[in-house]
């Protein structure tokens, strides 16, 4: 017969292993993904079953999360480069004014304001004819506001010479640059060459009106600038308000495999308000694709991957909507007019030692 004290300590020992075993289960649980979130009965409920069963609501937090981080870091280094440009110009000009012996204010108007022209009635009609998938305006109503905003690009290009002038005669060190983000990506469908001191990667959704305008923004861009420019594109279908993106970027990516992604890139543009798989099969054929592979790659869902790596990317580097294009990882979001998107290009290639 067994003391009352070896009982004890057998007790004891019993219950350590079982608290131990409870915890180490515990700890594995949560090692797995695991944890404990809840039960019914007895019957454990884990994080895992619960992650899997919200996976999309999770994943869209997740991207909102990305996005807005990004934002953020953007946001920040643009309040401090401009603040950065603000101080330098100021003293720039303080220091030419007190040289003349004359006030800041007619210093500019004698540098800036009296050399801006009034815009031909050729340049207005010029601009208006180059954006007029952008401008929901008759040429007569939009005239004004073309003229204010050609004005005011000039006011900004004669300031900038101006003061870019005062800086020969001055020592200005500027150790903040432009804001970057990484978003190249190698294996995504491309034009123009890798060794081109400007690399364009552009997130698109084949369902977006502005996409499509902005297409021939970037048809323009790649053909003034030649192999001086390399054009990146990545994916990012806007499900929640584009149902049929998802598959068209999948259908672009199943083109990209037998080498005609930019031929089917033009044709889904073209046929944005209907890109329903069945419509997806004809634009195919009109790209020259061979049907049974084509529908066998779709079907099978082969770039779903890609797409959401894509899609990730892109929220990590602050995509919000399309489209957007990253000029040597220079953020510039929404249709853009040619005019601005040359103008980052040609900073882009002063920086490289290379000629426009």
């Amino acid at each position: 017969m067994k003391s009352p004290k070896r009982v004890v300590k057998v007790s004891i020992c019993v219950l350590a292993l079982s608290l131990c075993s409870t915890s180490c289960q515990a700890k594995d649980m949560e090692e797995s993904g695991s944890k404990e979130l809840g039960s019914v009965d007895g019957v454990v409920i884990t994080e895992e079953q619960v992650r899997s069963r919200n996976a999309g609501e999770l994943e869209s937090l997740e991207l909102e999360f990305l996005k807005e981080k990004a934002a953020f870091t953007r946001d920040e280094h643009t309040v401090l480069r401009e603040g950065l440009e603000n101080i330098i110009r100021e003293k720039l000009a303080s220091d030419e004014a007190d040289r003349r012996g004359i006030p800041v204010e007619k210093l500019f108007e004698l540098e800036v304001q009296q050399k801006i022209k009034e815009p031909t009635v050729e340049e207005i009609d010029a601009f208006y004819e180059d954006n007029i998938q952008r401008i929901n305006l008759s040429k007569e109503d939009a005239a004004p506001r073309i003229r204010d905003y050609l004005k005011s690009m000039q006011k900004a290009r004669v300031m900038e010479e101006f003061l870019r002038g005062l800086e020969n005669n001055q020592k200005v060190i500027r150790a903040l640059g432009p804001y970057r983000v990484d978003v190249k990506a190698p294996e995504r469908p491309s034009k123009g060459p890798l060794s081109a001191p400007v690399e364009l990667v552009y997130f698109g959704d084949f369902q977006c009106t502005y996409c499509k305008a902005f297409s021939r923004t970037l048809k323009r861009v790649t053909e003034h600038y030649g192999d001086k420019v390399r054009l990146v594109y990545r994916q990012y279908p806007l499900t929640a308000i584009h149902p049929d993106a998802q598959h068209a970027a999948e259908a672009s990516l199943c083109a990209e495999a037998q080498d005609r992604f930019w031929e089917m890139y033009d044709l889904l543009l073209e046929n944005s308000e209907n890109l329903k798989d069945e419509n997806l099969m004809k634009i195919a054929e009109q790209a020259g694709l061979d049907a049974d592979n084509f529908q066998s790659c779709l079907t099978s869902g082969r770039y779903r991957s890609v797409v959401s790596e894509d899609i990730h990317a892109g929220a990590t580097a602050g995509v919000e909507g399309t489209p957007t294009l990253f000029v040597n990882g220079r953020y510039l979001n929404g249709n853009h007019p040619y005019e601005e998107v040359a103008e980052i290009i040609d900073e882009e290639l002063k920086l490289n030692n290379n000629p426009q």
